[in-house]
Order: C-alpha cells, then sequence, then structure tokens
C-alpha cells in the first residue's frame, strides 16, 4: 500500500519549487493531488506532469493573501472529492534585503499578509473540513529563518516564526479531534525562485556557509512533506523538521 493511497492532498505553491516536488511526490504515493496555485500561473505543464503519475489530479486558483479566494479553493477541492485529507500550506514569498530601519512597510505588509496571514486563512478553513469529516493532516512550510534570526529579512523571518506558532497551537487545540499538524524548515533550496536572485555570490556565500557544501533540493523537502503527510509520523505533533544540511548543527 502506498502512503497517501486515495487521500485528497491540497498543496498551496504547487505550480512550481518545493510544491510542484510535493504534488509529484504525493501522485507517486497514490494521492489524489490538488495543485493550488496563483490564477495566472501557467499550471498545465505541472497538471500534465503530475498527471502522468496520479489518477486524479485538480487545479484550483488561490491568491492566499485574498481569504475568499481561499475558501473557493478548499470548498472546490471538497465539491470535487468528497473531503480533504492531507494540506500542504507551502505558498510564500521572500523579499528584499534591509535593516530593520529601513525596511519599507509596503514590504513589510506584502510579505507578512502572504507568509503569514495567508498560512492562517488557508488553516481555519482546512480546519473547519476537518472537523466536518473527523480528522485530517497539516504541514506547512516555515523555514530556517522560523528558528533563527536571517540578517537583513525582517518580515519574512517574523512570518515565518508566527507560522511555528500557529503550527503549535493547532496541536494544542484538535489533537483530541484527530487532528495534527506539523511544519518543516527548510534552509535555502535550489528552486525557481532562489534562481530568480540572480546573484552567483550570494549563491555561493549560501553553500560555503551550509556544512554539506551544497543547497537543498526540492525533492528533498517533499520527502519530509510525505513523512508529515502520512502515518509514518503518527505520534509527531506540534513540532517541526529543520532541513539544512547542518546548519543549524
Amino acid at each position: 500500500m502506498k502512503k497517501l493511497q486515495d487521500k485528497v492532498v491540497f498543496i498551496t505553491g504547487a505550480n512550481s519549487g518545493i510544491g510542484k516536488a510535493a504534488a509529484l511526490e504525493a501522485a507517486r504515493e497514490g494521492a489524489k493531488v490538488v495543485i493550488a496555485d496563483l490564477a495566472q500561473a501557467n499550471h498545465q505543464a505541472t497538471v500534465d506532469e503530475v498527471s502522468a503519475i496520479a489518477k486524479d489530479v485538480l487545479f484550483v486558483p488561490i491568491d492566499v493573501s485574498d481569504v475568499e479566494s481561499v475558501k473557493k479553493a478548499i470548498n472546490t477541492t471538497v465539491e470535487k472529492f468528497g473531503r480533504l485529507d492531507v494540506a500542504f500550506n507551502n505558498a510564500g514569498v521572500g523579499g528584499p534585503y534591509a535593516a530593520i530601519h529601513e525596511t519599507e512597510e509596503k514590504n513589510w505588509e506584502r510579505i507578512i499578509q502572504i507568509n503569514l496571514t495567508g498560512q492562517f486563512y488557508c488553516i481555519k478553513y482546512e480546519l473547519q473540513q476537518f472537523l466536518k469529516q473527523g480528522g485530517g493532516i497539516i504541514v506547512n512550510t516555515s523555514s530556517l529563518a522560523g528558528l533563527k534570526a536571517e540578517h537583513g529579512l525582517v518580515a519574512y523571518t517574523a512570518a515565518k516564526h508566527g507560522v511555528l506558532g500557529i503550527t503549535k497551537n493547532i496541536a494544542v487545540q484538535y489533537a483530541d479531534k484527530n487532528i495534527r499538524a506539523n511544519a518543516l524548515c527548510p534552509y535555502y533550496i535550489e528552486t525557481p525562485l532562489i534562481d530568480g536572485l540572480g546573484n552567483k555570490e550570494i549563491h555561493d556565500a549560501w553553500v560555503q556557509g551550509t556544512p554539506a557544501k551544497r543547497l537543498g533540493r526540492a525533492e528533498e523537502v517533499a520527502k519530509a512533506f510525505i513523512f508529515f503527510a502520512c502515518d509514518d509520523s503518527s505520534y509527531c505533533n506540534g513540532t517541526y523538521l529543520a532541513i539544512d544540511g547542518g546548519v543549524m548543527a
């Protein structure tokens, strides 16, 4: 039996990077996969790739910073498949580097709205569905910046610490409802988001600052997602996994 056989798995930010890798891995484990991403995302290639593995694949447009969009995406998922078993709240954005006293309010607001408030919106309505059906699993994407300061990224650091706070609260409040939540804390991962920085000097500095002397791969994070999404982690609740090549050590 595959680890997610016939489970309905809802993944935000699933059109690229960690989200796409998680969608593919969930498909390999027998899941019905919901690819949730921005409406304007060129998602067909991802849908086709996941569909080559999974029998049931659905794309739903979502803007996690818009609560009505979140509600519609989750409702569409349940209308299609009848339930929701696993939610991977992975969508997020980075931001420009700046000292705290030079951080622009608009950048703070955007990063907090997407990376923290957006997670809350998703979690709120996922929990409502889980309570109706008698349980479910949440996996949240935090970051190594949820465990330590990330110089020059105060909004991102605050948001990712907040994600861990929400994750712990889910565990405390809903464990007796057959609902559990855990978080992934990756270091810099080789994804289109990182590639888009286009700064080899910064990239090389990250590599040299990692004991493994390489950045992680999206597939490695996806494997960790599967662990939290299935019964292998049945007694893990309100915790996190650092995926960092030894940086926190």
